[in-house]
């Protein structure tokens, strides 16, 4: 048993045992004692109740502190062995415990207030039924020139599309929108997520500015389309000028019979080299020219059936093995026929082309499922190719062939996007090359 509990049942012990003195006086007929007894007994009892009665009352107002998380109250300890100052202890313990609690709670929230106030994207926090703002970032502040929001209703008046489109949005998706700000139209990566609690349904929005990723890329990728475009025009203009001045003097000096042959030698070539940049800029557009697919199942099985047959002579005459590897004979995927065709053809040549010097040359082509995709791999055992080739074989014209167009696995890439996957090349000089083509399932 605790000092308390002795404490309380010597308390009891005291008051039943002067309660039967009393009364064992009053049967004695000693009223005058009984009396003084018993005035006595209800000043000692009374002097205990009130001292339970102020215990009670540091209880409650102690209570009313946590209600409304007051902790900076300190109760003096003047006697620690006794009721009360076992319970101004124990007050003071919680007091500083929860003090701790608020101040962890508080370093915590400047930090990840910190933290997310350096973030460029912009994030609103708002209650879903009511639309009040709980929170909103420096990014978003400075991005749509919005100082304060009590209320999301409030962007209203300044950006009504962004309010529509913030309600509208499905959550739990990425979205982009184009709406205004303070820096004109801009596009928009909107993402955002839902979550309850006690006091009821929240929101958080994230806003991404992708305004400046996009124009850099498009700006990126004009430059090197521009120096490609450069490079392949240069190198046909400058011979068919040069040739076309030596042509122009041959003919202002005056020529003879033995003359003409050279002369038409030399338009010849101006004609042949003038179809070569006809057919660059056909090349060009054809680029620019591939259709929506037309989805249709294709058995894997039939599509690789299908090219062997049409690339079997060149194999032959090559003398090129092509192993078709396909474990689950039923795989199948959506796609259109004609457009995967000329994406699997264009790298099957490609890879002809790289095993020609191989010793022994050989060429898979792959079907199978992994991480959830359709996946075709063809794959060589060529010359393999290093990493700055790598970044660029997909860039339009770029080829490192003497007679090769820089087409073909551009139009091969543009076609698995069309088709919402994507093309990968994985190489390693000296040890050979594998294109995969990635299908959603």
């Amino acid at each position: 048993m605790t000092k308390l509990g002795v404490y309380f049942f010597l308390k009891t012990t005291v008051i039943a045992i002067a309660a039967v003195v009393i009364a064992y006086v009053l049967l004695l007929k000693f009223y005058l004692y009984a009396s003084l007894l018993f005035i006595l007994f209800l000043l000692v009892v009374y002097r205990w109740l009130a001292s339970e009665r102020k215990l009670v009352s540091h209880v409650v107002d102690f209570s009313e502190a946590v209600r409304y998380r007051d902790f900076t109250r300190r109760f003096a300890v003047k006697r620690p062995d006794t009721m009360e100052g076992k319970l101004f202890l124990a007050f003071n313990n919680i007091n500083q415990v929860y003090k701790q609690i608020s101040i962890d709670k508080e370093i915590q929230h400047q930090y990840l207030n910190k933290v997310i106030n350096m973030l460029d994207s912009a994030i609103i926090f708002y209650q879903g039924d009511t639309g009040k703002v709980i929170w909103i970032n420096d990014a978003f502040k400075q991005l749509f020139q919005t100082p304060h929001l009590g209320n999301l209703r409030g962007l209203i008046k300044r950006h009504e599309d962004l309010y529509e489109k913030t309600i509208q949005m499905t959550l739990g998706t990425q979205q982009m929108e184009t709406v205004s700000s303070a820096v004109g139209k801009i596009k928009l990566l909107m993402h955002g997520s839902e979550f309850e609690t006690q006091d009821g349904t929240f929101r958080i929005v994230v806003y991404q500015n992708i305004n400046e990723a996009i124009d850099a890329t498009e700006t990126k990728a004009w430059q090197k389309l521009l120096r490609v475009l450069t490079h392949e025009i240069m190198n046909s203009i400058a011979p068919i000028s040069s040739l076309a001045e030596t042509l122009h003097d041959r003919l202002g000096q005056g020529y003879n019979e033995d003359d003409v042959d050279d002369l038409k030698v030399g338009i010849y070539t101006i004609k042949r080299r003038s179809e070569g940049l006809l057919q660059f800029a056909k090349s060009y557009r054809l680029i620019n020219r591939v259709d929506e697919p037309n989805l249709e199942e294709i058995q894997l099985k039939v599509l690789f059936e299908n090219i062997y047959q049409l690339l079997e002579p060149t194999l032959l005459q090559k003398n090129i093995d092509l192993d078709i590897i396909l474990k689950d004979r039923r795989l199948a995927l959506k796609a259109d026929i004609n457009l995967l065709e000329q994406a699997l053809i264009n790298l099957l040549l490609n890879a002809i082309e790289a095993v020609k010097d191989a010793e022994n040359p050989y060429i898979s082509i792959a079907g199978l499922q992994r991480d959830g995709f359709t996946v075709i791999k063809v794959q060589d055992n060529g010359c393999g190719m290093p990493a700055d080739i790598q970044e660029q074989i997909f860039t339009p014209f770029f080829t490192t062939k003497k007679s090769g167009s820089g087409v073909g696995l551009t139009l091969s890439k543009q076609i698995m996007l069309l088709h919402k996957g994507n093309l990968f090349v994985e190489s390693k000089e000296g040890e050979g090359s594998a294109f995969i083509l990635q299908f959603q399932s």
